[in-house]
């Protein structure tokens, strides 16, 4: 098992990095946030090798809770990695962790690719099988309440889950408490 990767990062894509590692260059596939997250030339990642059939693809990820939560959605049954991927692409471990413990599906239903039926089901199966480490963070309701709904507000201006996320997540601690005033400050982060 491959279980970390470090060398020169030769190719960024939309979602797969090129890491050159000794003369080798190995192909990985990457969430939006790790990808992001990669600043320098020098590269390191959380790695978890998926075999199937007919491919081995080789996921990488910038934190170990990045890595174990895409492991434990993987072990739920008819989630494939590419739905993972795309789960941690477009919303944090944090905010995983928070859909889940406060039983919010629909937070997860804004991922492409994900239905209400299948976000239930995540937030089900994750209940009773979050990895040591990814213990739900209580968060207040309102608070919760009031992401969630600037993030729609967001996506309904037609940002992507992830600009919504990383405009919520940039937020300073003394915003105001109304959805409106959150909204603008959001915008504003977005260039808009």
């Amino acid at each position: 098992m491959i279980a970390t990767l470090e060398g020169l990062l030769a190719h960024r894509g939309a979602d797969q990095i090129v890491v050159t590692v000794g003369g080798i260059g190995v192909e990985v596939a990457a969430p939006f946030s790790t990808i992001e997250k990669l600043n320098t030339d020098r590269v390191f990642l959380h790695t978890r090798l998926v075999v199937r059939e007919d491919s081995l693809t080789l996921y990488g990820f910038a934190t170990t809770d990045e890595r174990e939560l895409f492991d434990a959605v993987l072990r739920i049954s008819g989630i494939g990695p590419k739905l993972a991927l795309s789960l941690l692409s477009s919303l944090s471990v944090e905010h995983v962790r928070s859909a889940v413990h406060n039983d919010r599906p629909e937070i997860i239903s804004r991922v492409p690719g994900i239905g209400k039926k299948t976000a239930q089901k995540i937030v089900l199966e994750l209940q009773d099988k979050m990895p040591a480490g990814l213990e739900a963070m209580p968060t207040t309701g309102a608070e919760d309440d009031t992401s969630a709904d600037v993030m729609d507000a967001l996506t309904a201006l037609g940002y992507s889950v992830v600009e919504a996320q990383a405009a919520v997540q940039a937020l300073p601690l003394d915003a105001p408490d109304g959805v409106e005033e959150r909204v603008l400050i959001a915008l504003q982060s977005l260039g808009a």
